[in-house]
């Protein structure tokens, strides 16, 4: 008999049966469909011998010091500040927009103070935004909108920003100084020998016991647990009730090629041309050093595994409808991006998951189980 089965061994299911293998004491059963663990974050030696992110990049970055720390157990570091590059009128210039974008965009010269100026100029404040086209419009105004955001947003999620809700864009930054890292984090670093490795040590307990390639209603009845844990799509565990939740998807196109370096940044966003919506060069990313380089083209689709949930008013709806279901479930908790059909970077899964593993101590604390199990979140 299992204390747990959790489904799925990405983030959210591999940090809590971790913690509850190692922390609680507990035997868990992890069911993957997939034939290997890391979920999304997966990665491997290609055939040249190059790591490379199966299901596209994964850069880690957190302002959180547990996490780090938590994470640390399982790898060492690279450090690693992301930059990014957009392909726009000719030029790839720095995304987020920043003081030597606008400088190269319009052939100027603009200080720190002439950008906020002319930024200042350009913008079209809206009182209350609403959706993603106001919050950049508000801040850059049309034109730029209409150079960096409108095209890769609607590649990206097969809807013109008008039709998204806010939050998509709200979390941009747009600077006026040098600043070219994509992101602020106070840690920003990469496993030093891939995601992959981290997940094996992770899960490396006599605690648990994994599955893959195995779909856990498979097992059911067959393999006896007393509580689930359901990291998967949540309108799916519900037989889709209400009808399915829209996902964006993704598919990729990865490329070997004979040279050291294949572009001049570890990103190339594409916002105006071409079906893919961005290029990556995974040796950037992971410090490896080979006389090849290995990149991955990333194309929205709606077809094909549920990556991103869609921020819009009705799909939020929607998903309370199985937040209802999921709150009156007696035997499972529900963890992660596809569980809780929200957009989470990996440490805020991570964050997540390590504040069910408290709740769930909490529920058992007496060593019962409540009759609900809260929906985490």
């Amino acid at each position: 008999m299992f204390d747990y089965c959790i489904v799925g061994a990405g983030f959210a299911g591999s940090v809590l049966a971790e913690r509850l293998a190692r922390g609680g004491g507990k035997r868990v059963l992890v069911v993957e469909k997939r034939p290997h663990i890391g979920g999304n974050a997966y990665d491997h030696y290609d055939d040249a011998g190059i790591l490379v992110h199966r299901y596209g990049p994964h850069i880690f970055h957190t302002n959180s010091r547990d996490v780090f720390q938590y994470l640390s157990r399982f790898t060492e570091w690279r450090p690693y500040e992301h930059s990014v590059l957009a392909s726009v009128d000719g030029q790839r210039v720095p995304i987020p927009i920043n003081l030597d974008t606008l400088n190269r965009l319009y052939s100027r010269n603009m200080t720190t103070d002439e950008a906020e100026a002319f930024l200042d100029r350009v913008a079209e404040p809206h009182e209350h935004p609403r959706t993603s086209e106001d919050v950049v419009v508000a801040r850059v105004g049309r034109e730029l909108y209409e150079k960096f955001f409108r095209s890769y947003t609607r590649k990206q999620w097969g809807l013109d920003p008008s039709q998204l809700d806010a939050s998509v864009t709200a979390r941009v930054p747009v600077r006026t100084n040098r600043d070219a890292r994509y992101f602020t984090d106070t840690y920003q670093a990469m496993p030093k020998y891939g995601y992959t490795r981290m997940f094996e040590k992770m899960l490396d307990h006599e605690n648990i016991h994994l599955l893959l390639q195995t779909d856990y209603r498979d097992i059911e009845g067959l393999i006896p647990y007393k509580s689930m844990i359901y990291t998967g799509p949540v309108d799916e565990y519900f037989d889709y009730a209400y009808g399915k939740l829209p996902y964006r998807s993704l598919s990729f196109k990865h490329e070997t090629h004979d040279q050291e370096w294949f572009q001049e940044a570890p990103v190339v966003n594409y916002p105006n041309e071409h079906l893919y919506t961005r290029a990556t060069e995974f040796k950037y990313l992971t410090g490896q050093k080979h006389p090849k380089t290995s990149i991955v083209y990333e194309y929205p689709t709606d077809e094909g595994d549920p990556y991103y949930p869609i921020p819009r008013p009705e799909n939020a709806e929607l998903y309370r409808k199985y937040k209802a279901l999921a709150d009156v479930e007696s035997r499972t908790w529900f963890v992660g991006r596809l569980a809780t059909y929200k957009y989470y970077n990996m440490d805020q899964v991570v964050a997540q998951a390590l504040t069910t593993y408290q709740k769930i101590l909490g529920v058992a604390s007496d060593g019962s189980h409540s009759t609900t199990a809260p929906l985490a979140g």
